[in-house]
Order: C-alpha cells, then sequence, then structure tokens
C-alpha cells in the first residue's frame, strides 16, 4: 500500500473522529458552568472607556 493511500485511509477514519471528539471537548468547555463569568469579562471589553476603564473583577465581588 502506498503511503498516499495510508494516510487518507487514517484520515477517512481516525482523522474524523479525532476532530469530532475535540470539537466536543471544545463545546464542553465553553459551556461547563463555571465560565460564564470569564466570558461576561471579556464581553465588556470593547465598551471599555479610555478614560474610565472597567472595573476589575475582583471589584465587581466586592459590590455584590
Amino acid at each position: 500500500m502506498e503511503t498516499y493511500s495510508a494516510l487518507r485511509q487514517f484520515a477517512d477514519s481516525w482523522g474524523l473522529l479525532g476532530m469530532f471528539v475535540f470539537f466536543i471537548g471544545v463545546v464542553i468547555w465553553v459551556f461547563r458552568p463555571g465560565a460564564s463569568a470569564t466570558y461576561e469579562h471579556y464581553a465588556s471589553t470593547p465598551l471599555r472607556n479610555e478614560d474610565k476603564p472597567a472595573p476589575d473583577r475582583a471589584d465587581d465581588a466586592k459590590e455584590a
């Protein structure tokens, strides 16, 4: 069997499975329960004012 054919067969079977498992892992990592605070912080980054930066996360915890 030629090298190209062997690599092609591997990519068609195990490569696809590996990419699918990686995709599911990333989706689970993004939607895990403790991630919402981190993503809310990153989502507010474009809304920060140059004169008065957004409060630090530690300041948010004190106010709450």
